[in-house]
């Protein structure tokens, strides 16, 4: 299976260099989030705009690049990629990378994620699904991205509301005190870019080439090896700002990517070329994205925390969806 869209013809590569470009798209993918994510955060920094919108916008949209990029290479040749790449994104963020970042410390989650953002969350999925039904149209991704952009003008209005505290807790957790100059800035959002693209598409050809010789289907890859692949900016964060004590920025990271997928790629992808859904994600991915997300609303509001235990059993509940998601996909 070869990629129309692919810069490189990966029909005529051998499994095993196909292996290393799968590593590399990986590698890639891993480093251009967090030099995007460093560029974009300096800049902002250097034209004085909130923290506070730079985390729940920029940094969301930043980790969230991997996805978009995948997406709107893979649709044209694999819609099945780009909607299972979304679906497995969201439930590895949920599951996979809020559960790993618990294991290693305990997650605060703010009173107004619990209040709004999460709840928005919920709304969202099931339109999402909704929308899914007889494939998405180009209406439809127009009013996805409309969503998006409300929701982007609500957070920009929280934002001038809130304490000088709460704006400066990106710059702390994502340790960027060790500023760059605008112009660096601007180096790094290239440089961060430019490997996301290579990331992506190596990532996407590869991984699909291999899976065409393996026999797998497209959707299976997306909700796997190319889904964990481009969250690995998502962990990359999430775990950065565990360790630097700023744990209860990791869930508005998660919560922030999880409604950039749904709203900003599915919307930006559905309205540019209309997305038909395979049937069979309607009988395990499409329930579990929603499963799983009312599950991470209902641990949070009970005590405003996510502990290790907590994380454990996200991680086993990731697996098992996984699991059990492989095994219709390759039986049918």
């Amino acid at each position: 299976m070869s990629l129309a869209f692919a810069s490189l013809s990966y029909t005529d590569y051998s499994f095993l260099i196909l292996i290393i470009l799968l590593a590399v798209g990986f590698v890639a993918l891993n480093y251009g989030g967090d030099f995007l994510t460093d560029g974009a955060v300096t800049l902002a920094t250097a034209f004085h705009i909130s923290k506070a919108v730079i985390g729940l916008t920029i940094v969301s949209m930043a980790t969230s690049m991997p996805e978009m990029i995948t997406s709107l290479l893979a649709v044209e040749a694999s819609p099945g990629l780009a909607i299972g790449n979304i679906l497995g994104s969201n439930i590895a963020n949920i599951g996979l990378i809020l559960g790993i970042t618990a294991l290693i410390v305990p997650l605060t989650v703010q009173k107004r994620l619990i209040r709004r953002e999460m709840p928005l969350l919920i709304v969202v999925s099931a339109l999402f699904i909704a929308f899914a039904i007889g494939g998405f149209s180009r209406l439809e991704g127009v009013i996805m991205l409309v969503i998006m952009a409300s929701y982007l003008c609500f957070v920009v209005r929280w934002a001038k509301q809130e304490s000088r505290e709460s704006k400066e807790l990106l710059s702390e957790n994502f340790e960027l005190q060790k500023q760059h100059s605008p112009i660096g800035g601007v180096v790094y959002v290239i440089l961060g870019s430019a490997l996301l693209a290579i990331g992506a598409d190596t990532l996407v050809g590869a991984s699909v080439e291999i899976a065409g010789r393996l026999g797998i289907s497209d959707v299976l890859v997306g909700l796997t090896i190319v889904a964990i692949g481009t969250s690995l900016p998502e962990l990359a964060a999430s775990i950065s700002a565990a360790r630097s004590g700023h744990e209860d920025i990791c869930v508005g990271n998660i919560i922030g990517s999880n409604l950039f997928n749904i709203l900003l790629i599915g919307g930006g992808v559905a309205s540019l070329i209309p997305i038909p859904v395979d049937s069979r994600l309607f009988w395990i991915e499409f329930p579990a994205m929603m499963l799983i997300t009312v599950i991470f609303l209902w641990l949070a509001t009970r005590g405003r925390r996510i502990s290790g235990r907590e994380g454990l059993f996200l991680l086993v509940l990731y697996f098992t969806i996984l699991g059990i998601s492989s095994f219709f996909q390759l039986k049918y």
